[in-house]
């Protein structure tokens, strides 16, 4: 999936994931043992989370990757503002399954990006890190969605200016454990549609039992939505 169509969007609604999910990803991240080893964050976005992960880990490099041109171009933007995340924050283009990945690393962070790889490159991409970890590392993997209907429905609704801007989704299956995701956004002025905005996609539901046997890892969750992987 690109999100160069709707990455203008994304914030809105990135602000919500890192509330919810951020407390829990900063305590996994602090367990991690001391190391010169860097993490890697796949499917950074535009650099919310990548903001939680420096926080966390005050003396640890960080890789993030993110192949849309448009969210990298937000990313970039925010770590070249903080001066922080300037110094620790390499930005990279590549894309999940044929990242090019350093010899070793502390762990990974996977969020919003697993349903979207089919199971041979989520084995594929499991295997590459947890080659790499170093003793006492982890890879940390965001599992969001669900496999029933969603009427259409709105998820977002926020004001900046005078614009109001409204996500609606649903969600339809396909087959056992993929569902489709229609997306499209609104901007209105008062009561005129201004703009509308969409995209669609397919989405893979993965249970933590699953993702442990594709990762050969031990799988331990951390919160909602997220899992651990372990050696």
């Amino acid at each position: 999936m690109s999100y160069d169509q709707i990455a203008e969007f994304y914030d809105l609604v990135a602000a919500r994931q890192s509330r919810s999910t951020g407390p829990a990803l900063a305590d996994v991240l602090r367990g991690l043992p001391v190391s010169q080893a860097p993490l890697v964050e796949i499917g950074a976005g535009t650099g919310r989370v990548t903001r939680t992960i420096a926080a966390a880990l005050a003396d640890v490099d960080i890789i993030a990757v993110e192949p849309s041109p448009s969210m990298r171009a937000v990313l970039t933007s925010r770590v070249w503002a903080d001066p922080t995340l300037r110094a620790r924050v390499t930005v990279s283009s590549g894309w999940a399954p044929d990242l090019d990945l350093p010899d070793s690393i502390l762990g990974a962070v996977v969020f919003g990006v697993a349903g979207h790889l089919e199971e041979p490159q989520r084995t594929e991409l499991w295997r590459r890190l947890a080659e790499r970890l170093v003793p006492g590392g982890c890879l940390v993997v965001e599992l969001m969605g669900s496999d029933r209907p969603m009427p259409p429905t709105r998820t977002v609704h926020e004001t900046v200016g005078r614009l109001t801007y409204e996500w609606w989704v649903s969600a339809e299956p396909v087959r056992d454990g993929v569902v489709r995701h229609v997306n499209w956004w609104r901007v209105l002025d008062g009561d005129r549609v201004c703009r509308e905005v969409g995209d669609e996609h397919v989405w893979h539901v993965i249970s933590p039992e699953q993702l442990a046997a594709e990762s050969g890892l031990r799988a331990r969750p951390a919160g909602s939505d997220l899992v651990v992987l372990e050696a």
